[in-house]
C-alpha cells in the first residue's frame, strides 16, 4: 500500500514563522513533525510515500534527501558518530514529491496522488498529526481494511464543544470500535453535528475517491473538502470509521504543538529529568501568578 501525505497547507495558524518555514517541519525535540508521520507509515509496513508539497516547502524534499555536504563535513571533522542520524532518513522509504500549485484544500492535495497511486487502495496521513500507539494507527486501519474490504477512517470521540473543529461521522456500530459510516459532515455546528465522532487525519481509501474528488464542488474559501468526497463515497461503497487505540497529538496549531513538545520532552530519557525540574520551577514562578 502507498501513502499520500498532504503537506502543502499555508500553516496560517503559525504565522509569521510559516512565512518561510513549513509547519510540517516544526520540531518535536530533534526531529520535524513530518518525520514522525513517515516513521508511523514505515512501521506499518509501507515503503512508498508520496508527499504533496506547495510553494516554499522544498525544505521537506531536502530533508528526506541525501546531504552529501553535511555528511562530508561530519566525516572529516571527527563527528562520524552523528552520521547515522542523517544517513538513515532517505533510506526510510522510497520518497516521491508532487507540487500543489495553489492552496485548493485537502481534497485537491489528495487528488494529486491519483497517477502515483493508480487503481488500488491507498493511505492518507496528515503531515501535522502524530499518533503514539503500541500498534501504529495506520497499521490498525490497514488491518480493518483487510477484514472488511472497505475504506477506513481513523476517528476519536471529542467533546461537543469541539465538533465544529472536525469532520464528524454518522453511522452505526458494527463491531468493537468499528462504525459503518452513513454520512460525514465537515465542521458542523454543535446543533447540526450528528455525533461526537471526529475524523482525525489517518485514512485507508478506495481509489474511487479520486473520481469523486474531481467532481466535488469547492466549499468554504474555495477549497475542495476531502470530507465531502468521503460522504459521497459512503453512498457508493462500504466506508468504516475505526476508533483506534492510541493517543493523537494535533500539532496543527501553536497550543497543540507546545503541549506535544512538552509531553515528548518529559518522556525523553535524554532530557526528561531536566525538563521536569524546569517545569516545576516554572509552575512555582509563573503559573501560580496567573
Amino acid at each position: 500500500m502507498k501513502v499520500v501525505i498532504p503537506a502543502a497547507g499555508l500553516g496560517t495558524r503559525f504565522l509569521p514563522l510559516t512565512k518561510a518555514s513549513p509547519k510540517e517541519m516544526m520540531p518535536i525535540i530533534d526531529r520535524p513533525t513530518i518525520h514522525y508521520v513517515v516513521e508511523e507509515a514505515v512501521e506499518s509496513g509501507v515503503d512508498d510515500i508520496l508527499i504533496v508539497i506547495g510553494k516554499g516547502k522544498h525544505i521537506i524534499e531536502d530533508y528526506f534527501d541525501r546531504s552529501w555536504e553535511l555528511e562530508n563535513h561530519l566525516s572529516i571533522n571527527g563527528k562520524r558518530a552523528l552520521l547515522p542520524l542523517i544517513t538513515k532518513i532517505p533510506d526510510m522509504a522510497s520518497f516521491h514529491f508532487i507540487r500543489q500549485n495553489s492552496p485548493k484544500g485537502l481534497g485537491d492535495a489528495v487528488g494529486l496522488g491519483r497517477d502515483h497511486v493508480g487503481n488500488e487502495f491507498f493511505a492518507v496521513m496528515l503531515g501535522d498529526n502524530i499518533t503514539v500507539s503500541p500498534v501504529p494507527v495506520l497499521k490498525q486501519l490497514m488491518d480493518v481494511h483487510e477484514r472488511t474490504g472497505g475504506s477506513v477512517i481513523g476517528v476519536e470521540r471529542v467533546g461537543q464543544d469541539r465538533v465544529s473543529q472536525y469532520g464528524i461521522v454518522s453511522g452505526r456500530m458494527v463491531g468493537n470500535g468499528l462504525i459503518k459510516v452513513d454520512s460525514l459532515v465537515e465542521k458542523p455546528s454543535i446543533e447540526e453535528a450528528p455525533s461526537d465522532i471526529a475524523i482525525t487525519g489517518t485514512y485507508v481509501l478506495s481509489p474511487t475517491i479520486f473520481k469523486l474528488l474531481k467532481s466535488t464542488a469547492p466549499g468554504k474559501h474555495g477549497e475542495i473538502q476531502l470530507t465531502d468526497a468521503l460522504n459521497e463515497l459512503a453512498q457508493q461503497e462500504d466506508v468504516y470509521a475505526y476508533e483506534f487505540e492510541g493517543h493523537r497529538y494535533d500539532v496543527g496549531d501553536v497550543t497543540g504543538w507546545l503541549k506535544t513538545q512538552i509531553e515528548f520532552a518529559v518522556a525523553d530519557p535524554r532530557y526528561g529529568d531536566d525538563i521536569c525540574k524546569f517545569i516545576t520551577e516554572v509552575i512555582d514562578r509563573k503559573c501560580k501568578e496567573r
